[in-house]
């Protein structure tokens, strides 16, 4: 039974991050750009965050999810603040040839500017409960049952960053500095337009 709760958790986890957002915007930038290991950072920073909330959804943590809920309004405000600054620094940025790039470069701050971005949409809790909900798991979990499943939702989550993170390698040789020039042009408009999105929710 445990392991029918982590594949249920992987499906979920894997779910939940198919969708491309913001932070699937810079992975797939950070990709083209900077290289593989960074696009995966930003999956592993995303996968932490869905990890976080997928905990509070299964273990039932209502004091938490309150809390969030509570202060959505500022923590939203202040995420989307964060992706315009991110989304104008994006588009300003000049690229340098791939092959002079110091991978390893600014990967904890990488990761915990992901981490952070994903927590701004404490929403993302009521997903995860009216899908633990849809799937016959919100109620009556023990605490390692909770835990398989959340360990599956951030397996499930870093697999999709995986996969999209492999896929845009390819086009990363293909590129020449205009076309990771343009790369940043058009991730700096969309992250630009998400944060634009974020705040403009809040009126």
């Amino acid at each position: 039974m445990d392991f029918i709760f982590f594949l249920k958790g992987i499906a979920i986890g894997f779910a939940m991050a198919v969708p491309v957002g913001p932070i699937g915007i810079l992975c797939i930038r950070k990709t083209l750009t900077e290289g593989r290991l960074q696009g995966l950072i930003i999956g592993l920073g995303a996968a932490t965050a869905d990890l976080f909330y997928g905990s509070v959804a299964a273990f039932g943590l209502t004091f938490i999810s309150d809390t969030l809920i509570n202060q959505k309004f500022w923590i939203r405000l202040v995420g989307g603040s964060l992706l315009l600054f991110l989304g104008i620094k994006i588009f300003r940025s000049l690229p340098t040839d791939s092959k002079y790039n110091n991978n390893t470069g600014g990967i904890l701050r990488s990761y915990l500017t992901t981490v952070f971005l994903t927590l701004t949409n404490p929403l993302t809790i009521f997903a995860f409960i009216a899908v633990f909900a849809a799937l016959g798991i919100s109620n009556g979990l023990s605490y390692l049952s909770a835990s398989i499943l959340v360990a599956g939702v951030f397996i499930g989550s870093c697999l999709w960053f995986l996969i999209l993170s492999s896929g845009t390698i390819f086009f990363k040789n293909k590129l020449d500095l205009v076309g990771l020039r343009w790369v940043n042009r058009i991730a700096g408009i969309l992250v630009i337009i998400s944060g634009v999105l974020v705040i403009g929710s809040l009126l």
